[in-house]
């Protein structure tokens, strides 16, 4: 049996992730059950329909190609700054301190946003069992709970997260059954939904179902930050990554074809464009086909649900701030990892304040904390994490043209060029149109918004110029291996 290894001084917990351990947390970003009951019945109405199946399935080949090269790159690559430590590695110590800084600004951007959808669905959801709560006293909770988990080792929020994620799942997979033993809607075609027909596929907003196909995937790509507290790393995170894509990946091509049966191909967007709100649509499923407890039982675990999401977020979070700090590009107190614990807990706090504040900000500003909160900031984050994929598959390119490690073309200059193009399209694609996709169009925010990723890009490549100046020594050092 592996032992659990503090690692000596400001060093992370090192042996404490096994492979379930470090695929439920990343799994727990992509929050599936807040994608099926949140982002699903918005795809079929706003985007392409019956066609959503099938833009999952192109979705999860694209992040299969990715993961790819990014795999790759894992056996010779073991930082937990990740996609930083990519770029430190194949692009150089400036492009690294962009992308450490993105990061930052990225996943701090989907944690405030989730804030926002937790305090508003929270307040729903107890609401109707009596307990009422303004909606920023659920997210004040949630961020405290939240904090505390961070603070502490990282296996103590593994333990909580996988829970969490599996009874995710079942409470879907119930009511995916359920559907799939009744033969779905007799009346309108049962199971006979053509998950390939092409002009449902091109129908309505094929780009707006992309965008968020792809929502229901972010996460995925931080299998490497616990790569210094894994456990066998060279092992543990290429198969958590693989692992990862394709549970996302297979769930969501499986439950939007049953949600599509469970009414009928013909009838689902007028069910869906008749009730008050799109996110009625699974529970309305749920009470048709399960009844009985499973509809408050799964209103109750979507909170839980973005509850993992904020906590796998916040150790994204807490961990890029230390090894910006550990190596230089912010100051050294975040570098520095709890006396007990061997947490980043600098990071974490300094995560923790940043959340209430913006709380702070909305909830006396009056504001709502789905359409405002929630759907202004979390786009910010899609677009940082699509500009960070794009910027690792140059960087896997670059680092395997200049180290000749034996692995294969399609690995190291096909799939990364391919997935790097199609992330750079659609990150393009969502800094125009971020006014529309937002609701924030004519105004100032329609732009001050998604300046914020190139500005923190910014602002981390001065940071590397300022440590290159100061500490060459430091910065020929970045993103170097570290288990």
């Amino acid at each position: 049996m592996t032992e659990i290894s503090q690692g000596g001084a400001n060093q992370l917990r090192r042996n404490s992730l096994g492979l379930l351990a470090v695929t439920f947390m990343v799994i727990s970003a992509a929050a599936p059950l807040t994608g099926v009951a949140g982002a699903v019945p918005i795809a079929f109405l706003i985007g392409n329909g019956t066609g959503v199946p099938a833009t999952f399935l192109f979705m999860t080949l694209v992040m299969l190609a990715f993961a790819v090269g990014y795999v790759a790159m894992s056996r010779y690559v073991k930082n937990a700054g990740a996609f930083y430590a990519y770029a430190a590695r194949g692009l150089g110590g400036r492009w690294a301190g962009a992308t450490a800084f993105t990061a930052l600004a990225a996943y701090n951007a989907m944690q405030f946003g989730l804030i926002g959808l937790l305090g508003g669905i929270a307040a729903g959801v107890f609401g109707s069992f009596g307990i009422n709560l303004p909606w920023w006293g659920w997210s004040l909770i949630a961020i405290l709970l939240v904090g505390i988990l961070g603070y502490r080792q990282v296996d103590l929020s593994a333990k909580v997260l996988i829970v969490l994620v599996a009874l995710e799942y079942l409470i879907v997979l119930i009511v995916d059954f359920a559907i799939l033993g009744a033969g779905g809607a007799a009346d309108a075609g049962g199971l006979s939904v053509n998950l390939f027909d092409t002009n449902a596929i091109f129908s309505g907003s094929l780009t707006a179902a992309i965008l968020f196909c792809l929502g229901s995937f972010i996460g995925f790509e931080a299998t490497t930050i616990y790569a210094e507290e894994a456990r066998d790393p060279e092992k543990t995170i290429p198969r958590a990554t693989y692992l990862s894509v394709l549970m996302i990946g297979l769930f969501f091509v499986f439950t939007t074809w049953l949600m599509i049966a469970g009414v009928g191909a013909e009838n689902l967007i007028p069910t869906i464009g008749g009730l008050a709100d799109p996110t009625e649509y699974f529970f309305m499923l749920a009470d048709i086909y399960v009844g009985g407890p499973v509809p408050p039982i799964a209103g109750i675990l979507l909170v839980s649900s973005l509850f993992a999401a904020l906590s796998a977020f916040h150790n994204y979070i807490a961990r890029y701030s230390y090894v910006a700090g550990r190596e230089g590009l912010l100051p050294a107190a975040f570098g520095r990892t709890h006396d007990a614990h061997s947490s980043p807990h600098v990071g974490s706090v300094v995560q923790t304040i940043g959340a209430l504040v913006i709380l702070a900000v909305f909830a006396g500003l009056g504001l709502d904390p789905i359409l405002n909160m929630f759907t202004w900031i979390s786009q910010v984050g899609t677009l940082g994490v699509l500009g960070m994929m794009t910027v690792t598959s140059l960087a896997v390119i670059a680092f395997f043209r200049s180290n000749a490690k034996g692995e294969g073309p399609l690995a190291t200059l096909i799939l990364p060029a391919v997935s790097g193009l199609i992330m750079a399209a659609l990150f393009v694609y969502i800094f125009l149109n971020f006014g529309d996709l937002t609701g924030t169009t004519g105004g100032a925010l329609g732009w001050i918004l998604p300046a914020i990723i190139p500005a923190a890009a910014l602002i981390g490549w001065l940071a590397a110029l300022r440590l290159e100046k100061a500490d060459p020594a430091g910065f020929a050092r970045m993103g170097e291996n570290r288990s």
